[in-house]
């Protein structure tokens, strides 16, 4: 029996604009939403986000798994996913929602917003000369497909924008470093530090208190990556001393982030619920279509991933 159905799961987007979106791109194709499986063996395509456990385990004729997303991390280590391409998305209005909500917490701090709003609440009109853009240092870490535009965008606007990756990059506008070596340096260059890096084995805790301790004291701090790339109690630690004047956070260790959490309570801190970007079906399912398409004419899929690697 042919495998003509694709499977989808995701426990926080729209299942159904999604089947609606694939459904009309791919004719032929059933698209089911788990758990609503049918007959296993006539699944050839997965479209998931997080999936649980055992979830790839009765997909014996899996051909090709597409993320939701740009992390890839819910899919390492696991032990019921067959050998099969996996693929993620690479959808240029997700990058562009990532690096307008990078330049929207990079503003709020660099025209002191926040202390606006606490002199709203004491009713005093407490005026700051803006600052000029260029005399602000952005430390961008990560200069992938979502970094690197964050950081193209932020240079744009006319500030001082370092980024620093793994491997050299060029980007216009930005000075690169690379190289562990060079994660110091960009940590003491950096009053307002955005974090995009993927999860990989490297980057599990590679912001601890050593590296909170480099930046500038009151640096702000941004992280739109993966909540497990910081130390999660050094980074509060840092916030409580004035170490770090204030975070922007939108991932965190344990999502969604636990009532009576420590970090709800602080007054320097934004917290929003991992939306900083999310694939849309209205421009993602074109993609996904595409590669399936690429798949059935014998052709590699485009963005495949390297899970033993991590992006």
């Amino acid at each position: 029996m042919s495998a003509e159905a694709l499977l989808f799961y995701s426990a926080v987007d729209d299942a159904l604009a999604w089947q609606r979106g694939l459904d009309a791109l791919l004719p032929g194709i059933e698209v089911r939403i788990a758990p609503e499986i049918g007959d296993p063996d006539e699944i050839g395509y997965a479209v998931v986000w997080k999936p649980p456990v055992g979830f790839f385990r009765p997909l014996r004729q899996l051909r090709l798994v597409t993320i939701l997303g740009a992390g890839i991390d819910s899919m390492r280590n696991r032990t019921d996913l067959p050998d099969v391409p996996v693929a993620r998305l690479s959808d240029p209005a997700m990058a562009r929602m990532m690096a307008g909500y990078v330049l929207f917490a990079v503003l709020r701090y660099a025209r002191e917003i926040p202390e606006f709003e606490r002199a709203q609440k004491r009713e005093i009109w407490d005026y700051h000369d803006p600052r000029d853009p260029a005399s602000v240092r952005v430390g961008v870490l990560g200069l992938g497909e979502l970094g690197g535009l964050a950081a193209t965008e932020l240079a744009r606007f006319g500030f001082s924008v370092v980024g620093w990756s793994r491997s050299p990059r060029s980007i216009e506008g930005v000075e690169c470093l690379a190289g562990t070596a060079a994660l110091p340096e960009i940590l003491a260059r950096s009053e307002i530090l955005v974090v995009l890096l993927p999860l990989t084995t490297e980057t599990t805790g590679i912001l601890g208190a050593q590296e909170f301790a480099l930046l500038p004291r009151g640096a702000k701090f941004i992280n739109v990556a993966r909540g497990p790339v910081v130390d999660e109690a050094a980074m509060i630690a840092a916030l409580r001393t004035g170490q770090l004047g204030a975070a922007t956070l939108d991932v965190f260790g344990t999502e969604p982030l636990p009532p009576g959490h420590p970090l709800w309570a602080m007054e320097n801190v934004l917290i929003t619920p991992h939306l900083a970007a999310v694939a849309n079906p209205r421009t993602a399912a074109a993609e996904i279509a595409g590669n399936i398409r690429r798949l059935r004419a014998g052709l590699p899929p485009l963005h495949r991933v390297d899970l033993a690697r991590g992006y």
